[in-house]
């Protein structure tokens, strides 16, 4: 009988024991995979993060010519956008009295959940240069940085089902900026007209960028060496 007792006592603590032991594995386990999807969150949040504070370059401006005329300052400069997958698309060129000039743009700002999740199609806000002028001249006599009628450059690289969503958006831009319902049904939250202006000068390299909930900037560096040769040689050719 007491060893019987024994034997059952023994079975019990091996029971016990290996119970432990499973219980110690699995919170061991539980434990680890906690702190992996912290990390994961992490990454994401931080990703998040990123993509909510990163901007984007659409266009950089050089100043190629600028001289008095007749009393009255002339600038020429050159306008180059960047397509969707960063490569420069054709500078264009545009001239005007003085040496401030104002660039007007349409822009769509998506719903910032869609920039959070990276959205093939809404994950950054877009805009759409629309035309130039000088600070001597009025709104209504700028030039159009992209003729009426045309496809804009913008639009012929990069992915074409891409395009396509944004051309649809831009074709009904003022029904975007009138109607809400519409702009919940696309995913816009705001769609509105912006402008930037500053004094250009010669041997300056200027960037316009947007970011990604919206907004665009416009910054001024000294020119570097690479693009004063690629200066020269644009000039030459003209």
């Amino acid at each position: 009988m007491l060893r019987t007792t024994a034997k059952l006592l023994g079975l019990f603590i091996l029971v016990i024991a290996g119970s432990s032991g499973i219980i110690a594995y699995h919170n061991h386990f539980a434990a680890e995979r906690k702190v992996e999807q912290l990390q994961e969150e992490k990454k994401q949040l931080q990703q998040i993060v990123k993509r909510l504070s990163e901007e984007k370059r659409v266009a950089e401006v050089l100043v190629t010519e600028q001289a008095t005329v007749d009393g009255e300052l002339h600038t020429t400069l050159i306008f180059v956008e960047y397509a969707k997958d960063g490569s420069p698309l054709p500078p264009k060129s545009f001239s005007f009295v003085g040496k401030m000039a104002h660039i007007d743009a349409m822009v769509i700002k998506f719903d910032r959940g869609f920039v959070e999740e990276n959205d093939a199609l809404r994950g950054h806000s877009i805009a759409l240069f629309t035309k130039i002028y000088g600070d001597h001249q009025k709104a209504a006599d700028a030039q159009m940085i992209d003729p009426p009628g045309k496809v804009p450059d913008i639009y012929r690289s990069g992915d074409p089902n891409v395009a396509a969503f944004e051309q649809s958006l831009w074709k009904d831009f003022w029904k975007l900026y009138d109607d809400e319902a519409y702009r919940l049904e696309r995913g816009v939250r705001a769609a509105h007209g912006q402008g930037l202006w500053g004094i250009f000068k010669p041997d300056r390299l200027y960037t316009i960028t947007i970011e990604p909930g919206g907004g665009l900037t416009l910054s001024a560096e000294p020119l570097k060496g690479i693009y004063r040769e690629a200066l020269k040689q644009h000039t030459n050719v003209q």
